[in-house]
């Protein structure tokens, strides 16, 4: 008969850089998800979905990735460093809200630009705003001279 697992995991799950890369993400992500719940740009809508948990981080990838002029969806999965399938399903749901849509490419008549509607674009602002809040927030969390030191750190480790 096995043991059961142990209720505490072993040091090393909760001491090396890519466990505290992670919860400081998610911490990030989740702060900025509550501000743009709250901020007046968002429509109505897409603010409420973030209230709810609704969006969340696979969603912010389309945030953090199409660009303003649009993207080819392979593109934009290429840049979200997900698969074509996967990304194909979180801009069906972001459609489904309102904030991106598909238009012709006019460069290629048989593809198709994902781009950002105006009330995406009102999203993509914010979003902006709660980023730059979130992390000034964190700033003021660890002091100027760490959040200098991450910044620089993570800027050379991602090959930046």
């Amino acid at each position: 008969m096995s043991e059961p697992p142990h209720p505490n995991p072993p040091p090393w799950n909760h001491s090396h850089l890519g466990h505290w890369l992670r919860l400081a993400l998610q911490r990030f992500d989740a702060r900025v998800m509550e501000l743009m719940a709250d901020h007046p740009g968002v429509p109505l809508g897409l603010a409420n979905l973030a209230a709810r948990g609704q969006v969340g981080a696979a969603h912010i990838h389309i945030t953090r990735h199409l660009c303003e002029q649009g993207l080819r969806l392979t593109d934009l999965a290429q840049r979200a460093g997900m698969s074509k399938q996967a990304m194909g399903t979180l801009v069906d749901q972001c459609e489904a809200w309102g904030m991106v849509t598909r238009e012709r490419d006019p460069m290629d008549a048989r593809a198709r630009k994902v781009q950002f509607t105006a009330n995406g674009m009102a999203w993509l602002n914010a979003y902006q705003d709660a980023a730059a809040q979130a992390q000034a927030e964190m700033h003021a969390a660890v002091g100027p001279e760490v959040a200098a030191v991450i910044a620089i750190g993570l800027e050379i480790y991602s090959g930046q």
